[in-house]
C-alpha cells in the first residue's frame, strides 16, 4: 500500500508543477519517493515467488526519476504527475519484456509487455505468434487472464498485413500489432489498501505468460 500522503503530494504537484514549488515541497516529495521505495522493495520480493531472475533487483534498479525530459516536448512542465516502476530482469533498462506499475491519483494502473520493439524484434514476435497461436490462444483465452486484463493484449496496429503474411492468417490481428501490452487500472482506494502489494504481484502472475512468450521469441 501507499500512503494517502503520497497520493496527495501527486494532486499537488499537477496543480503546482513548476520548480519553485517543487523545492518548497522536497521535504514531502521525499518522503513519497521513500513510501513507494519500500513498496517497491515488496512488490520485487511478490514478483520473485513467480519470477526469481527478479529477485536480484534492487527498487533504485527498477524506479524512475520525477523529473521530466522537456527538450523536445511542447509541454515544459519539469515534473511528471506520477511515480512509477519498471520490472525487468536487467532493470528499468532492460531489454525484453516486463512488467510495469505507474501510479497518479485517480489514472493507477498496472501494465506489461512490450512497447514499440526494434523491427528484429517485431519480426520474430510476429513470426512466434504465427508459429505458436495455440500456445498465444490457450493463455489469452484463461479465464483470469480475460477478466483482469478485460480489454486484451493491445497496442497501435497497421491498417494492412505485415509483408509475409495474409488478412486470412487466424493470428493476423495480433500479428499487425506494434505493441503487445496488457493492463489493469486500479483505484486510489485500491492503491491505499494494505492488500495492495499482493494484488498488483498477482497481476503480473497472470501476465507472466505473455511476459514469457514475449521473451522466448526474441530471445
Amino acid at each position: 500500500m501507499l500512503q494517502s500522503s503520497t497520493l496527495k503530494f501527486l494532486k499537488d504537484l499537477k496543480k503546482n508543477n513548476n520548480r519553485p514549488w517543487f523545492e518548497g515541497h522536497r521535504k514531502q516529495y521525499e518522503e513519497a519517493k521513500e513510501d513507494f521505495l519500500l513498496m517497491t522493495e515488496k512488490l520485487i520480493a511478490g514478483i520473485a515467488t513467480f519470477d526469481p531472475p527478479i529477485a536480484q533487483l534492487k527498487a533504485k534498479d527498477c524506479t524512475f526519476r520525477i523529473n521530466r525530459d522537456v527538450r523536445f516536448s511542447k509541454d515544459k512542465s519539469p515534473y511528471k504527475n506520477n511515480i512509477a516502476g519498471y520490472f525487468n530482469r536487467n532493470g528499468k533498462k532492460g531489454t525484453g519484456a516486463g512488467y510495469y506499475l505507474h501510479i497518479e491519483p485517480g489514472k493507477s494502473f498496472a501494465a506489461g509487455g512490450m512497447w514499440m520493439p526494434e523491427p528484429k524484434e517485431l519480426a520474430q514476435i510476429r513470426q512466434e505468434i504465427d508459429y505458436s497461436f495455440d500456445t498465444w490462444k490457450k493463455f489469452t483465452g484463461n479465464a483470469a487472464f480475460k477478466k483482469t486484463f478485460t480489454e486484451g493484449v493491445k497496442g497501435d496496429a497497421l491498417v494492412r498485413p505485415p509483408k509475409g503474411y495474409e488478412d486470412t492468417n487466424p493470428a493476423i490481428e495480433f500479428i499487425k500489432l506494434k505493441s503487445f501490452i496488457v493492463s489493469r487500472p486500479f483505484t486510489d482506494a485500491e492503491v491505499q489498501d494494505k492488500a495492495f502489494v499482493k494484488q498488483v504481484a498477482n497481476t503480473f502472475k497472470t501476465m507472466k505468460p505473455l511476459i514469457d512468450f514475449l521473451n522466448h521469441a526474441t530471445e
